[in-house]
């Protein structure tokens, strides 16, 4: 069964860190590029970072560069978003998602194209 399970969410204060884990199982997690994604309430869903199938390019939104780290373990299917400097404005909930395809298919797609979606993990940033 193909499953995406989020975890490492919770309530930070500003300036704290957290690292967002995506552990997949139940299909070639090597053949798929790993995108993360958020959706504050009354907002619409983001890209916030994306990697490559290999681990060795990764892109994210520019809110996010230089504060926001993403990579992965393909020995451990899981891939991991490291948040430093977090912010009140970071508030939402993470997903992450799967989609066949290279690097420059697919981590400049919209949400919608990507094929597998985890459950979600919640993060609160604030005092």
């Amino acid at each position: 069964q193909l499953q995406l399970v989020e975890s490492g969410g919770g309530l930070v204060q500003p300036g704290g860190s957290l690292r967002l884990s995506c552990a997949a199982s139940g299909f070639t997690f090597d053949d798929s590029v790993i995108g993360w994604f958020r959706q504050a309430p009354g907002k619409e869903r983001e890209g916030v970072s994306c990697i490559s199938r290999s681990g060795g390019i990764a892109s994210y939104e520019d809110s996010v560069k230089g504060r926001f780290t993403v990579s992965r373990d393909n020995a451990k299917n899981t891939v991991y978003l490291q948040m430093n400097n977090l912010k009140p404005e970071d508030t939402a909930t993470y997903y992450c998602a799967a989609a066949r395809g290279t690097f420059r298919n697919m981590c400049s797609r919209p949400a919608a194209d990507f094929d597998y979606w985890g459950q979600g993990t919640h993060v609160t940033v604030s005092s």
